[in-house]
C-alpha cells in the first residue's frame, strides 16, 4: 500500500501501558515493558500500536489528566525509552500511534496554574471562566460526564471553570488563537520524534458555546449511555452546547494541514456527541480534517446483527469520504467477551468470531490489549478499585478498572502472571490465569493462535482491506454481506449465536470457499450450515 494510505484496512493494537509489562518493579506497566514484548506484538500480525497516554501526569485519571504534554512520566520511563520504543517498533515495521489528550489539561498543568491566579495574567483566558449566577450556582446547567456539574468554583479569580469530566481537568478555551496555537505546537513536538499518528481524544469536546446556553432537557425514553451509564445525570439532557460545536471543524483542518507536513502520519479521532455517526462522517469529510472516525457505537451491551448491521450501514452512507475504524473493546468499557457472552462466560468460539467479524468489516480496527487471548471482564472488589468514576457511580457501575486488570503473560511466576515481581496497581484476574500467553502459545486451538492465523490469512486479502461493503439482510442470529474490490467479490457470513444456524444462499456461483481451521461453515448447493459462532467466507463470481 502508498505510503500515506497504510491505515487503510489496518490492524491497530491498543496498550493500555499501566497493564502491560511492569519492568522496573513497581506495579505499573511502563515504556520498556512494551519494547521487552515488541515481538510479541509483532507476532499478532498488527500494522500499528496506539499507545494510552504515558505523558506526565497527577494521574487523577489515570493519564489523561495532563500536566506536561512533552514529557514521559516517571512511572512510565522517560523520553530515552520512548525513543527506543520507536525505534525498536520501525524496526519490525510497526507503526506508533499516541493518544493526544487537546480538550483539556491536568490542572496541576502550569497554564492552568497562571490561569487561575486572576483575570489579568498572560494566560487568563486560556480555560473556559465564567462569572456565577446572581445567586451564586453556576454558570448554566452543563454537567460532568462523571457526575455533577461541570463548573467548579476557584477563589482566586472568583469564577467558576469548566470541565466536562473530572473536576481536575480544566477545559482549554479554544476560541483563543494563542491557545489552539499551543496545542498545536504540542501536537508537532512528537511528529518530530517520529511517531506515525495520533489517536484524539474527546476530540469533538475542544470548544464549547461562546454564549454559554443551558442544555435541553432529554426526555427518559431517549437516554442511552455511550460510555457512561444511563442512570448518571449526564444521559438527562442534549449536549447541544458543550461539545461538538462549529468552530471545531477548522481546528481539525488545522491539525490535518499540520500532519500533512509529515507525510505518512494520520489522525484517529474519538468521538462522542449526540449524533457521532453524523460527527464521525463530518470530521472525516472532504480530505482536509481527520483521516478516520472511531466511536463507541459498537462498544454497546447491544450484540443483534440488526444493531451492528443498522450501525455499520449508517456510517457507510454518511462517510463518503473519510475513513472508518471500529472496534468492540477498549479501556472505557466492558471487555466484549464478556459483554457479548451469553451469560457473562468466555466462549473461546465466539471469541474467535468477533475477531474475524471485526476485521472483516470495512475500515480499519482497534484491537484492545487481552482481546487477542478472549480476556473477559475482570472482577474487581469495591476496596481494589482505582477508577474514580466506578467509586463514584457504585454498585451500579463498577468504573472502567475491569478492562485493565494486568494482562496474563505466563503461570509460572507466582501470583502476578508475569506482569511484575510485586503487586500490581490493579489485582491480576484469576480467570485470566488460565488464559495466559504462555499457555495460549503452546496450543493450537487457542483464540491467541486463531487470532495469529486469521490476521496473517487477512493480510493477503486486499478486498477485506480496502474493499466496499454491501449487507445482506439476514435473520438474526445471521450477519451477512459482500465485500467487493477490483472486480471481485468476497461473500462473508457471521453466526452470531451459540446454536447452529442456516441460510439460504441465493449465488449458486460460489467459486472458492475460504476454509479457515477455526471457522467452518458448510455449504449444500444453495443451503449454507454455519455451526454456533461459525463464520462462512467465499469467492463469489
Amino acid at each position: 500500500m502508498a505510503q500515506q494510505q497504510w491505515y487503510k484496512g489496518a490492524v491497530i493494537y491498543q496498550v493500555y501501558p499501566r497493564s502491560f509489562q511492569d519492568t522496573n518493579g513497581d506495579g505499573i506497566g511502563d515504556l520498556k515493558g512494551i519494547i521487552s514484548r515488541i515481538d510479541y506484538i509483532k507476532s499478532l500480525g498488527v500494522d500499528a500500536i496506539w499507545i494510552s497516554p504515558f505523558f506526565k501526569s497527577p494521574m487523577k485519571d489515570f493519564g489523561y489528566d495532563i500536566s506536561d504534554y512533552r514529557d514521559v512520566d516517571p512511572l512510565f520511563g522517560d523520553l530515552n525509552d520512548f525513543d527506543e520504543l520507536i525505534a525498536q517498533a520501525h524496526q519490525r515495521d510497526i507503526k506508533i500511534i499516541i493518544d493526544q489528550v487537546l480538550s483539556h489539561t491536568s490542572d496541576q498543568h502550569q497554564w492552568f496554574l497562571d490561569s487561575r491566579e486572576d483575570k489579568t495574567n498572560a494566560r487568563s483566558d486560556w480555560y473556559v471562566w465564567a462569572d456565577a449566577k446572581p445567586d451564586g450556582t453556576q454558570p448554566n446547567n452543563w454537567l460532568s460526564i462523571f457526575g455533577g456539574p461541570a463548573w467548579q468554583w476557584e477563589p482566586r479569580r472568583g469564577q467558576y471553570y469548566l470541565h466536562n469530566f473530572f473536576t481536575e481537568q480544566p477545559d482549554l478555551n479554544f476560541h483563543n488563537p494563542d491557545v489552539r496555537q499551543a496545542v498545536l505546537d504540542n501536537v508537532e513536538f512528537w511528529l518530530k520524534k517520529g511517531v506515525d499518528g495520533f489517536r484524539l481524544d474527546a476530540i469533538n469536546f475542544c470548544y464549547h458555546d461562546a454564549q454559554l446556553r443551558d442544555n435541553p432537557a432529554k426526555p427518559p425514553e431517549k437516554r442511552q449511555g455511550r460510555g457512561f451509564s444511563e442512570d448518571n445525570p449526564y444521559a438527562f439532557q442534549y449536549h447541544h452546547y458543550n461539545n461538538t460545536q462549529p468552530e471545531n471543524i477548522s481546528f481539525m483542518q488545522d491539525i490535518r494541514t499540520l500532519l500533512d507536513k509529515y507525510p505518512g502520519t494520520v489522525s484517529l479521532g474519538e468521538i462522542s456527541s449526540e449524533d457521532s455517526l453524523a460527527t464521525m462522517a463530518e470530521y472525516t469529510a472532504g480530505g482536509d480534517k481527520l483521516h478516520m472516525g472511531y466511536s463507541f457505537e459498537l462498544l454497546t451491551n447491544d450484540y443483534s446483527s440488526e444493531y451492528i448491521r443498522t450501525t455499520v450501514k449508517t456510517l457507510e452512507e454518511r462517510m463518503t469520504e473519510g475513513w472508518p475504524c471500529w472496534a468492540f473493546s477498549n479501556h472505557d468499557v466492558e471487555r466484549v467477551a464478556s459483554r457479548w457472552s451469553n451469560n457473562g462466560e468466555v466462549n473461546p468460539a465466539q471469541c474467535k468470531m468477533l475477531t474475524a467479524l471485526l476485521a472483516s468489516l470495512r475500515g480499519s480496527v482497534c484491537m484492545y490489549q487481552g482481546e487477542e487471548l478472549g480476556l473477559g471482564e475482570a472482577s474487581v472488589a469495591f476496596e481494589d478499585l482505582q477508577d474514580p468514576y466506578g467509586i463514584t457511580f457504585w454498585p451500579n457501575f463498577k468504573g472502567r478498572d475491569g478492562c485493565r486488570t494486568p494482562m496474563p503473560w505466563h503461570n509460572d511466576d507466582g501470583e502476578q502472571a508475569g506482569f511484575s515481581a510485586t503487586k500490581p496497581w490493579l489485582p491480576v484476574d484469576e480467570n485470566h490465569k488460565h488464559q495466559t500467553v504462555s499457555k495460549q502459545d503452546s496450543d493450537s486451538d487457542s483464540i491467541l493462535n486463531a487470532f495469529r492465523h486469521f490476521m496473517t490469512w487477512r493480510k493477503q486479502q486486499a478486498i477485506l482491506l480496502e474493499g466496499d461493503i454491501e449487507f445482506i439482510n439476514t435473520p438474526e442470529p445471521l450477519l451477512a454481506f459482500y465485500r467487493r474490490f477490483a472486480g471481485q467479490t468476497m461473500l462473508c457470513v457471521f453466526n452470531l449465536a451459540q446454536e447452529p444456524a442456516s441460510l439460504n444462499i441465493e449465488h449458486t456461483d460460489i467459486v472458492q470457499h475460504t476454509e479457515l481451521n477455526h471457522h467452518n461453515g458448510s455449504l449444500d448447493k444453495q443451503t449454507l450450515t454455519l455451526p454456533g459462532f461459525g463464520c462462512f467466507y467465499a469467492a463469489v463470481s
